[in-house]
């Protein structure tokens, strides 16, 4: 029986060629990246640097498409990374401006309060702090609740020696009076509240009246009682008549600031001037007082 030869064109052949090749490509690329794995981790001196080089020869077009292929991704991963750092020092660079925002702020309130804290001890020690008197300073821990309650709580009370009638000022002037009482707190009266009421002088002229609140504004006061004959001129002091009548006196020592005069008028109907008088004492932001406390209560 005669022997049947199988050509090289029947479709056995032609379908056993191309797999071939794809085997031979395979190959090739693996061992491409090998080579390439091992030229990283030798460098040029290494035991393989010779078939290294000749490997490359051959595999070059092999390598050079791999390296097209992988550059893209090489690029990716980079922009990825240089993404996640740059959020992360973004992160920090945050946290370092809130710290130092807060440090910033810590430091102006401390300024604040040293600078009105020194105030206070300055006019203690001044030539204008009143004879026969102390002082306990005390922190404002309570502020006016309302336009009709204009009252403070400091930090003093009974316990520092501070009793009702008690006047209170700021190294600015008068504050008001102490109204009540506890161990450890004390209610001051502002001088702006409805009730309040001081003898005050114009230091320039004389003339004496009374210092209460101008209704129908919060911090205004009204210089009331001044006779038409006295003269008082805008931008005059007003301070604490601090009178004595025998036995008796004011609950404000002489001679404690109060506030400018901005405004005088008066008409023919009226039995006294109107003299408006605006207070030296920011009644909106204390921090704290100083409690005038009479010496002879403490012997």
């Amino acid at each position: 029986m005669p022997v049947r030869r199988i050509s090289p064109s029947t479709p056995s052949a032609r379908g056993a060629s191309p797999l071939r090749r794809r085997l031979v490509l395979g190959v090739l690329v693996l061992v491409a990246l090998v080579l390439i794995s091992i030229s990283f981790r030798s460098g040029q001196s290494g035991a393989l640097s010779g078939v290294q080089s000749a490997g490359s020869t051959a595999l070059r077009p092999f390598a050079v498409g791999f390296e097209r292929v992988a550059q893209p991704f090489r690029d990716a991963y980079g922009w990825a990374d240089s993404l996640f750092s740059a959020r992360s020092e973004a992160k920090e660079l945050r946290t370092e401006v809130r710290q130092l925002r807060q440090r910033a702020i810590q430091s102006e309130f401390a300024r604040q309060e040293n600078e009105y804290l020194r105030r206070l001890l300055d006019y203690r020690d001044g030539p204008r702090f009143p004879d026969d008197y102390t002082s306990v300073a005390a922190e404002v821990i309570g502020r006016p609740v309302g336009a009709f309650t204009q009252a403070i709580v400091v930090a003093a009370g009974s316990d520092s020696g501070i009793r009702v009638n008690d006047p209170a000022v700021t190294g600015d002037g008068l504050v008001g009076l102490v109204t009540r009482v506890t161990g450890d707190t004390a209610r001051i009266q502002l001088l702006t509240d409805e009730e309040a009421a001081v003898s005050a002088l114009d230091l320039r002229s004389g003339a004496a009246g009374i210092v209460r609140h101008a209704r129908g504004t919060r911090e205004t006061l009204v210089l009331d009682r001044v006779r038409k004959e006295d003269r008082i001129r805008v931008g005059d002091e007003v301070v604490t008549a601090g009178w004595r009548a025998g036995a008796l006196s004011s609950l404000y020592p002489k001679g404690i600031p109060i506030g400018r005069v901005t405004s005088v008028g008066q008409s023919d109907t009226d039995l006294f001037q109107q003299v408006q008088v605006d207070p030296y004492v920011d009644f909106g932001s204390l921090d704290a007082v100083l409690v005038l406390v009479p010496l002879a209560r403490r012997k």
